[in-house]
């Protein structure tokens, strides 16, 4: 079980990382269009964020448990 959360963990860590790039990615272009897709990133990464910290208190609790 404790993997499990690691795993989960780590892979919204890398999320939220990833969400962040493309982000900024987004940020730099002067099309019309990437101003909105700069917000989208910004509320993946948000919701990315979240879940990661919600994953990471779960995962030391179960830690903490055991």
């Amino acid at each position: 079980m404790l993997y499990i959360l690691y795993a989960l963990t780590l892979a919204s860590f890398l999320y939220v990382l990833f969400t962040l790039v493309m982000g900024a990615k987004s940020m730099g272009g002067k099309k019309t269009g990437d101003r909105e897709k700069s917000n989208i990133w910004m509320r993946r990464r948000i919701v990315g964020q979240v879940i990661a910290i919600g994953l990471l208190i779960l995962t030391v609790y179960v830690k903490t448990r055991a």
